[in-house]
């Protein structure tokens, strides 16, 4: 049975009673409102520990003022079945209150510079720094060996591994590959906000990143493959905000680059923001 734990105190005892066995503890952090792609990553980090944590909290520091901070969904009881089914030990709920002790405005904040200032840093101002902080807390918190992050958010992949070498976390980070829908969606708690109208349409994301694949293996122009993922998102309905080709580390590479590559895209169909990405 999984067990539900609300106050820091308590969940410390249990990790510390934990460690004290010599066993290995995983952590999942999460907003709530879990699917397929959640309880995945509980069964990757189940791979490299012995015991498994997963947060429950949705932090109002990484939302924008125009964003769906109360509108994101909440779904405690779903939540707990789902993940004591995918082999999660503990949930760990805090509240806004124990999570910022001093109010978010006095709350310290964690900055990670370089990799979190492009793509979704400039559409998303203060976004990474909202993410950085909470994510830094609840590793005081929950103390792991292994955490896992899911490939769908591969720049907060990429900023958070940044942040846990450059404060020295002691804890492995795991990247969970994307779980997607049958048409190839990528799974996220945000698409429940499509229309029934919408929803079809949105897997042509996927599409698009395939074509761009595509075209780059083939020796297209990088510009000329991002203006054409872009003509055709907007010819499909969807007001894009990036759809680029980069390195891994998110730096534009030069004509003459070889190496690997991730094609990134970030839109909106109606009211819903999408984000998806593919490696090649």
């Amino acid at each position: 049975m999984i067990e539900t734990i609300t106050e820091l105190d308590a969940l410390r005892a249990r990790v510390m009673g934990w460690k004290r066995q010599g066993l290995r503890v995983g952590f999942v952090p999460t907003m709530g409102n879990l699917h397929a792609g959640h309880y995945s990553l509980i069964m990757l980090v189940r791979q490299y520990a012995d015991r498994v944590v997963s947060s429950v909290f949705v932090n109002p520091t990484q939302f924008g003022p125009n964003e769906d901070y109360t509108r994101y969904p909440r779904t405690p009881d779903a939540d707990t079945t789902g993940l004591e089914g995918a082999g999660c030990d503990v949930l760990w709920l805090p509240t806004v209150e124990s999570m910022y002790p001093f109010g978010i405005e006095l709350a310290a904040k964690v900055h990670v510079p370089g990799v979190s200032s492009v793509l979704e840093g400039e559409c998303r101002p203060g976004h990474f720094d909202g993410v950085c902080t909470v994510v830094s807390r609840l590793f005081n918190q929950v103390v792991p060996d292994v955490a896992g992050f899911g490939k769908k958010d591969y720049q907060q992949l990429a900023v958070i591994r940044q942040m846990v070498t450059d404060l020295a976390f002691p804890i492995q980070i795991l990247g969970g590959s994307i779980v997607r829908e049958a048409d190839g969606l990528a799974m996220s708690s945000r698409n429940q906000y499509l229309s029934a109208q919408e929803r079809p349409r949105a897997a042509e994301i996927r599409r698009t990143l395939q074509q761009m694949r595509q075209a780059m293996l083939a020796g297209t122009a990088r510009a000329e493959v991002e203006a054409a993922a872009r003509a055709h998102l907007t010819a499909a309905g969807f007001q894009v905000d990036y759809a680029v080709v980069r390195r891994p580390d998110l730096s534009e590479p030069g004509p003459a680059d070889t190496g690997a590559r991730v094609a990134l895209i970030a839109a909106r169909l109606g009211r819903t923001r999408l984000i998806d990405n593919l490696e090649f």
